[in-house]
């Protein structure tokens, strides 16, 4: 299946979920793609701006952009990946000890996109 998402890969979600993840993730299923739609989705509302809507406006970012929006979708998504299927991990706690790691970075991300500063850096490459 083809990657549909603009600010990481099916690739990026399968590499932060691990390898416990079910085979339905990591064979870049129809659900890898709406769990990245959604992160992107929550990433845009929640920070007030939509970063890049096609891949060539997401590539035409700095390079610390599109690692940072990278970075904040794939925990996002990769939180659903492991949420999809526990059955691949030894334990249901080695997973949500995952789930927590990944949701302390989506956190910090987000955090960060949502400032107006960052948002003006982004979008000049000069700190205000």
């Amino acid at each position: 299946m083809t990657d549909t998402g603009i600010y990481c890969t099916g690739s990026d979600v399968v590499w932060k979920a691990g390898s416990g993840c079910s085979a339905a993730i990591k064979t870049g299923s129809i659900y890898t793609n709406s769990f990245i739609a959604q992160a992107e989705g929550v990433i845009n509302v929640a920070s007030g701006r939509v970063f890049a809507s096609t891949a060539a406006e997401f590539q035409a970012l700095t390079s610390g952009t599109r690692t940072m929006l990278t970075d904040a979708a794939s925990n996002m998504a990769a939180i659903y990946a492991i949420n999809f299927d526990y059955q691949g991990f030894p334990t249901r706690i080695v997973a949500e000890d995952s789930i927590n790691v990944l949701r302390d970075a989506y956190l910090r991300d987000l955090a960060i996109l949502k400032e107006r500063e960052a948002q003006t850096f982004i979008q000049t490459g000069v700190s205000p």
